[in-house]
């Protein structure tokens, strides 16, 4: 919008009416309820639109999609979210304000943007092993999307860490293009997809490593060895791999709205049954809030829930 001589941007003209954080599947999923329900919408999303499912070869668990790429999946919501009208902004948001009839988003570069609503759906970021070296060999060895990476590996002996799908459908990435893929877990049962262990079950190239846990990440310019020791017997062992693919869970990542919003002891922010937080006006959807399954059809559902009642919120001011 361009100002004339003497005029002032008024708070009512610069003002969003949903202001979404994150533009993930829960994210993606508020702004298209929320715009089709007649507000304006803006995302602040501080890396690419699509959230963790990008990394994803393939969704098979999505109602409607026998099969797509993660990638494809994110797409065609942010192209249906922006066609409905909400726009982006690619910012990193560092806190949060409570001004009564409207809230107040602080980012790094864009400043304060204001908004009638606010939706929190910044999901949750990978969780590391907490191991020396393990900064320091990301790009060099460690990774945390065999999807972004594992064709850096070809013909190479690789390492997964984790028990869950994603740690198992990034072994079955890798079993088709690495020499030999090691999975490495800390109990001899996975939480993953009983389906998906049984595809890996199926590659001969794939050892696994059961009742066991990553020790020290070893090398001197790059990732050269892992060492591992079991659980329950004790013993340790040095594992000759090219790249380990950490894939052990996610950690939240909201401590820019604690002043305002009620978390829990791990950090993930407590919500009703339909996505308010403790502060009015600011709701909560996806991985980031307290709930028990994190799918992308939860993500989704909370997208939905949390937007419309964003709506009713709006409409009641």
């Amino acid at each position: 919008m361009r100002l004339g001589s003497g005029e002032t941007m008024t708070e009512k003209q610069i003002m969003t009416d949903v202001l979404i954080v994150g533009a993930g599947t829960a994210g993606l999923t508020a702004a298209v309820y929320a715009a089709r329900a007649g507000k304006s919408v803006k995302l602040v999303e501080q890396y690419l639109q699509g959230g963790q499912i990008i990394n994803a070869s393939h969704v098979e668990n999505f109602p409607g999609f026998e099969s797509i790429a993660g990638f494809e999946f994110a797409e065609a919501l942010y192209n249906q979210a922006i066609k409905m009208g909400a726009e982006i902004v690619y910012d990193k948001v560092t806190g949060l304000q409570d001004y009564g009839s409207h809230k107040g988003v602080q980012t790094e570069y864009g400043g304060e943007l204001l908004a009638k609503a606010v939706i929190l759906a910044t999901g949750a970021r990978v969780r590391p092993l907490g191991l020396e070296n393990e900064d320091r060999f990301i790009g060099s060895g460690v990774s945390y999307c065999a999807t972004c990476d594992g064709a850096f590996f070809k013909d190479k002996n690789v390492a997964v860490v984790g028990g869950g799908n994603t740690a198992l459908d990034d072994a079955l990435v890798l079993s088709f293009t690495s020499k030999k893929v090691y999975l490495i877990h800390r109990s001899d049962t996975f939480s993953g997809e009983k389906r998906l262990l049984e595809k890996l079950q199926e590659h001969d190239n794939v050892v696994f490593i059961l009742d066991s846990e990553v020790t020290a990440i070893n090398g001197s310019e790059r990732l050269e060895s892992l060492g591992i020791r079991n659980k329950v017997s004790g013993e340790e062992q040095t594992l000759d791999v090219d790249a380990v693919f950490i894939a052990i869970g996610h950690v939240p990542d909201n401590k820019a709205f604690a002043s305002l919003v009620e978390l829990d002891a791990y950090g993930y922010i407590k919500t009703d049954e339909n996505c308010a937080t403790s502060c009015p006006g600011i709701y909560a959807a996806g991985d980031g809030r307290v709930k028990k399954v994190r799918q992308l059809t939860t993500a989704a559902a909370d997208g939905t829930e949390a937007a419309l009642a964003a709506c009713d919120y709006i409409d009641l001011l």
